[in-house]
Protein backbone atom coordinates (compact mmCIF):
# COMPACT_ATOMS: atom_id res chain seq x y z
CA UNK A 1 0.00 0.00 0.00
CA UNK A 2 1.46 3.19 -0.60
CA UNK A 3 1.15 6.34 1.82
CA UNK A 4 -1.32 8.45 1.44
CA UNK A 5 -1.29 12.15 0.39
CA UNK A 6 -3.12 14.32 2.57
CA UNK A 7 -4.57 17.46 1.75
CA UNK A 8 -6.23 20.09 4.72
CA UNK A 9 -6.21 16.33 6.46
CA UNK A 10 -8.21 14.57 3.77
CA UNK A 11 -6.42 11.47 2.44
CA UNK A 12 -5.88 10.70 -1.14
CA UNK A 13 -4.37 7.50 -2.77
CA UNK A 14 -1.58 8.55 -5.05
CA UNK A 15 -2.94 6.09 -7.74
CA UNK A 16 -3.41 6.60 -12.00
CA UNK A 17 -6.23 5.17 -13.00
CA UNK A 18 -5.24 1.61 -13.95
CA UNK A 19 -4.08 1.26 -10.25
CA UNK A 20 -7.21 2.32 -8.62
CA UNK A 21 -9.23 -0.15 -10.55
CA UNK A 22 -6.65 -2.51 -9.49
CA UNK A 23 -7.35 -1.77 -5.91
CA UNK A 24 -11.13 -2.14 -6.82
CA UNK A 25 -10.53 -5.17 -7.96
CA UNK A 26 -8.74 -6.51 -5.07
CA UNK A 27 -10.73 -5.03 -2.65
CA UNK A 28 -13.95 -7.12 -3.93
CA UNK A 29 -11.59 -9.90 -3.76
CA UNK A 30 -10.38 -9.97 -0.47
CA UNK A 31 -14.37 -9.49 0.97
CA UNK A 32 -15.61 -7.62 3.49
CA UNK A 33 -17.27 -4.18 2.99
CA UNK A 34 -15.58 -1.09 1.38
CA UNK A 35 -16.23 2.24 0.52
CA UNK A 36 -14.40 4.16 -2.71
CA UNK A 37 -14.40 7.85 -2.50
CA UNK A 38 -13.82 10.19 -5.59
CA UNK A 39 -13.07 13.49 -4.07
CA UNK A 40 -12.77 16.54 -5.91
CA UNK A 41 -11.96 20.51 -4.61
CA UNK A 42 -15.59 20.61 -3.48
CA UNK A 43 -15.66 17.84 -0.93
CA UNK A 44 -12.02 18.88 0.37
CA UNK A 45 -13.69 22.18 1.23
CA UNK A 46 -16.74 20.72 2.55
CA UNK A 47 -14.69 18.21 4.88
CA UNK A 48 -13.02 21.21 6.80
CA UNK A 49 -16.95 22.27 8.52
CA UNK A 50 -18.02 19.00 8.51
CA UNK A 51 -16.31 16.27 10.56
CA UNK A 52 -18.22 13.72 9.60
CA UNK A 53 -17.52 13.87 6.20
CA UNK A 54 -14.32 14.29 7.04
CA UNK A 55 -14.12 11.07 9.03
CA UNK A 56 -15.97 9.41 6.69
CA UNK A 57 -13.38 9.76 3.82
CA UNK A 58 -10.46 9.54 5.83
CA UNK A 59 -12.01 5.99 7.01
CA UNK A 60 -12.29 4.79 2.88
CA UNK A 61 -10.54 2.09 1.82
CA UNK A 62 -9.79 4.14 -1.15
CA UNK A 63 -9.76 7.72 -2.61
CA UNK A 64 -8.98 8.95 -5.77
CA UNK A 65 -8.58 12.23 -7.11
CA UNK A 66 -11.51 13.27 -8.94
CA UNK A 67 -10.71 17.15 -9.61
CA UNK A 68 -7.63 18.55 -11.74
CA UNK A 69 -7.87 20.87 -8.86
CA UNK A 70 -7.26 18.36 -6.36
CA UNK A 71 -3.80 17.47 -8.50
CA UNK A 72 -2.70 21.15 -8.86
CA UNK A 73 -2.86 21.39 -4.62
CA UNK A 74 -0.83 18.21 -4.12
CA UNK A 75 1.86 19.31 -6.93
CA UNK A 76 2.00 23.03 -5.18
CA UNK A 77 1.91 21.38 -2.00
CA UNK A 78 4.94 19.14 -2.72
CA UNK A 79 3.29 15.63 -2.51
CA UNK A 80 2.53 15.25 -6.01
CA UNK A 81 -0.62 12.62 -6.77
CA UNK A 82 -0.12 11.25 -10.17
CA UNK A 83 -3.00 12.02 -12.37
CA UNK A 84 -7.17 12.65 -12.06
CA UNK A 85 -9.15 9.69 -11.93
CA UNK A 86 -12.59 10.60 -12.71
CA UNK A 87 -15.51 8.80 -11.07
CA UNK A 88 -16.59 8.28 -14.63
CA UNK A 89 -13.74 6.64 -15.90
CA UNK A 90 -12.93 4.45 -12.73
CA UNK A 91 -17.22 3.51 -12.88
CA UNK A 92 -16.24 1.86 -16.60
CA UNK A 93 -12.88 0.42 -16.34
CA UNK A 94 -14.69 -1.35 -12.98
CA UNK A 95 -17.55 -2.34 -14.86
CA UNK A 96 -15.66 -3.99 -17.63
CA UNK A 97 -13.67 -6.06 -15.04
CA UNK A 98 -16.55 -6.84 -13.65
CA UNK A 99 -18.33 -8.11 -17.00
CA UNK A 100 -15.25 -10.70 -17.09
CA UNK A 101 -15.11 -11.46 -13.06
CA UNK A 102 -18.59 -12.49 -13.19
CA UNK A 103 -19.47 -9.71 -10.56
CA UNK A 104 -22.86 -8.28 -10.28
CA UNK A 105 -23.37 -4.65 -10.07
CA UNK A 106 -26.20 -1.90 -8.65
CA UNK A 107 -26.70 1.37 -10.19
CA UNK A 108 -28.31 3.61 -7.40
CA UNK A 109 -28.88 7.18 -8.27
CA UNK A 110 -30.47 10.05 -10.58
CA UNK A 111 -34.26 10.71 -11.76
CA UNK A 112 -36.43 8.28 -11.95
CA UNK A 113 -35.54 6.26 -14.69
CA UNK A 114 -31.70 7.06 -14.95
CA UNK A 115 -30.84 4.28 -13.27
CA UNK A 116 -32.60 1.68 -15.43
CA UNK A 117 -31.24 3.35 -18.12
CA UNK A 118 -27.56 3.49 -17.19
CA UNK A 119 -28.23 -0.44 -16.17
CA UNK A 120 -29.21 -1.22 -19.54
CA UNK A 121 -26.57 0.99 -21.55
CA UNK A 122 -24.02 -0.77 -19.30
CA UNK A 123 -25.47 -4.39 -21.02
CA UNK A 124 -25.06 -3.37 -24.28
CA UNK A 125 -21.68 -1.72 -23.34
CA UNK A 126 -20.09 -4.62 -21.46
CA UNK A 127 -21.67 -7.87 -22.31
CA UNK A 128 -21.43 -10.48 -19.89
CA UNK A 129 -22.11 -7.64 -17.59
CA UNK A 130 -24.49 -9.23 -14.61
CA UNK A 131 -27.24 -5.94 -12.81
CA UNK A 132 -28.21 -7.17 -9.61
CA UNK A 133 -30.72 -4.01 -9.86
CA UNK A 134 -31.50 -0.30 -10.20
CA UNK A 135 -33.26 2.41 -8.26
CA UNK A 136 -33.61 6.96 -8.73
CA UNK A 137 -32.02 8.46 -6.27
CA UNK A 138 -35.39 10.39 -4.98
CA UNK A 139 -36.31 8.31 -2.03
CA UNK A 140 -37.59 9.26 1.32
CA UNK A 141 -36.84 6.34 3.32
CA UNK A 142 -33.52 4.80 3.47
CA UNK A 143 -35.23 1.20 4.87
CA UNK A 144 -36.46 0.19 1.71
CA UNK A 145 -33.31 0.61 -0.69
CA UNK A 146 -30.73 -0.52 1.28
CA UNK A 147 -33.08 -3.63 1.76
CA UNK A 148 -33.43 -4.04 -2.20
CA UNK A 149 -29.77 -3.40 -2.49
CA UNK A 150 -29.01 -5.96 0.09
CA UNK A 151 -31.53 -8.53 -1.51
CA UNK A 152 -29.98 -7.97 -4.76
CA UNK A 153 -26.42 -9.69 -3.83
CA UNK A 154 -24.32 -7.01 -5.76
CA UNK A 155 -21.25 -7.10 -4.93
CA UNK A 156 -20.45 -3.59 -6.52
CA UNK A 157 -22.75 -0.88 -5.67
CA UNK A 158 -22.13 2.51 -7.44
CA UNK A 159 -24.12 5.20 -5.51
CA UNK A 160 -25.03 9.01 -7.69
CA UNK A 161 -26.79 11.00 -5.19
CA UNK A 162 -24.69 13.96 -5.35
CA UNK A 163 -21.94 14.45 -3.03
CA UNK A 164 -21.19 14.65 0.17
CA UNK A 165 -24.78 13.07 0.79
CA UNK A 166 -23.67 9.83 -1.55
CA UNK A 167 -20.28 9.41 0.76
CA UNK A 168 -22.74 9.96 4.07
CA UNK A 169 -24.99 7.94 2.89
CA UNK A 170 -23.02 4.92 1.85
CA UNK A 171 -20.85 5.05 5.02
CA UNK A 172 -23.97 4.91 7.26
CA UNK A 173 -25.49 2.06 5.60
CA UNK A 174 -22.23 -0.04 4.51
CA UNK A 175 -22.69 -2.87 6.66
CA UNK A 176 -25.87 -3.44 5.67
CA UNK A 177 -25.63 -3.24 1.77
CA UNK A 178 -24.63 -6.48 1.66
CA UNK A 179 -21.62 -5.18 -1.21
CA UNK A 180 -18.29 -5.54 -1.47
CA UNK A 181 -17.54 -2.17 -2.77
CA UNK A 182 -19.71 0.81 -2.62
CA UNK A 183 -18.62 3.81 -4.48
CA UNK A 184 -20.03 7.55 -4.85
CA UNK A 185 -19.76 8.23 -8.83
CA UNK A 186 -21.93 11.68 -8.44
CA UNK A 187 -23.58 12.69 -12.05
CA UNK A 188 -21.99 9.81 -13.75
CA UNK A 189 -24.84 7.61 -14.16
CA UNK A 190 -26.56 10.64 -16.05
CA UNK A 191 -23.49 10.49 -18.51
CA UNK A 192 -24.04 6.44 -18.81
CA UNK A 193 -27.84 6.60 -19.10
CA UNK A 194 -27.01 9.11 -22.08
CA UNK A 195 -29.03 12.11 -20.73
CA UNK A 196 -26.04 14.10 -19.77
CA UNK A 197 -22.99 14.51 -22.46
CA UNK A 198 -19.23 14.50 -21.44
CA UNK A 199 -17.13 16.91 -22.23
CA UNK A 200 -15.59 16.64 -25.45
CA UNK A 201 -12.08 15.04 -25.45
CA UNK A 202 -10.30 18.29 -26.17
CA UNK A 203 -12.37 19.56 -23.57
CA UNK A 204 -10.89 17.30 -20.94
CA UNK A 205 -7.46 17.05 -22.27
CA UNK A 206 -7.34 20.89 -21.22
CA UNK A 207 -9.00 19.95 -17.74
CA UNK A 208 -11.71 22.12 -18.40
CA UNK A 209 -14.42 19.77 -17.98
CA UNK A 210 -15.96 21.72 -14.65
CA UNK A 211 -16.13 24.86 -17.32
CA UNK A 212 -17.93 22.90 -19.69
CA UNK A 213 -20.62 21.34 -17.03
CA UNK A 214 -21.05 25.14 -15.71
CA UNK A 215 -21.95 25.90 -19.07
CA UNK A 216 -24.48 23.46 -19.65
CA UNK A 217 -25.94 23.56 -16.16
CA UNK A 218 -25.63 27.52 -15.16
CA UNK A 219 -27.60 25.81 -11.78
CA UNK A 220 -24.28 24.87 -10.53
CA UNK A 221 -22.52 28.08 -10.08
CA UNK A 222 -22.87 27.93 -6.32
CA UNK A 223 -21.44 24.85 -6.14
CA UNK A 224 -18.53 26.55 -8.24
CA UNK A 225 -18.16 28.98 -5.82
CA UNK A 226 -16.01 26.15 -3.79
CA UNK A 227 -13.61 26.45 -6.71
CA UNK A 228 -11.84 30.02 -5.79
CA UNK A 229 -12.14 29.04 -1.99
CA UNK A 230 -10.23 25.90 -2.48
CA UNK A 231 -7.50 27.73 -4.83
CA UNK A 232 -7.16 30.62 -1.87
CA UNK A 233 -6.87 27.48 0.21
CA UNK A 234 -3.85 26.10 -1.45
CA UNK A 235 -2.39 29.58 -1.93
CA UNK A 236 -2.31 30.16 1.58
CA UNK A 237 -0.32 27.05 2.56
CA UNK A 238 2.79 27.37 2.32
CA UNK A 239 4.65 24.90 -0.39
CA UNK A 240 5.96 21.66 0.54
CA UNK A 241 3.96 21.89 3.82
CA UNK A 242 2.03 18.69 3.99
CA UNK A 243 3.65 15.60 4.55
CA UNK A 244 2.46 12.09 3.79
CA UNK A 245 0.66 10.82 6.26
CA UNK A 246 0.70 13.54 8.37
CA UNK A 247 -3.26 14.03 8.02
CA UNK A 248 -4.22 10.90 10.50
CA UNK A 249 -2.91 13.11 13.19
CA UNK A 250 -4.49 16.23 12.88
CA UNK A 251 -7.23 17.54 12.95
CA UNK A 252 -9.07 18.87 10.40
CA UNK A 253 -8.33 22.64 9.83
CA UNK A 254 -10.71 25.47 8.79
CA UNK A 255 -10.65 27.38 5.73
Amino acid sequence: MTARVYLFGVPFDPLRLDEAAERVVSLVASGGCHLVVTANPELVVAAQSDRRLAEVVRQASLVVADGIGVVWASRWMGTPLPERVPGIELMETVCGRAATEGWSVFFLGGLPGVADQAAQAALRRWPGLRVAGAHHGYFREDGPVVEQVARSGAHLLFCGIGSPRQELWLSQHLDWLGVRVAMGVGGSLDVLAGRTPRAPSWVRRLHLEWLYRLAREPRRWRRQLALPRFAWMVLRSPRAGNRRGEGEKKEVRGA
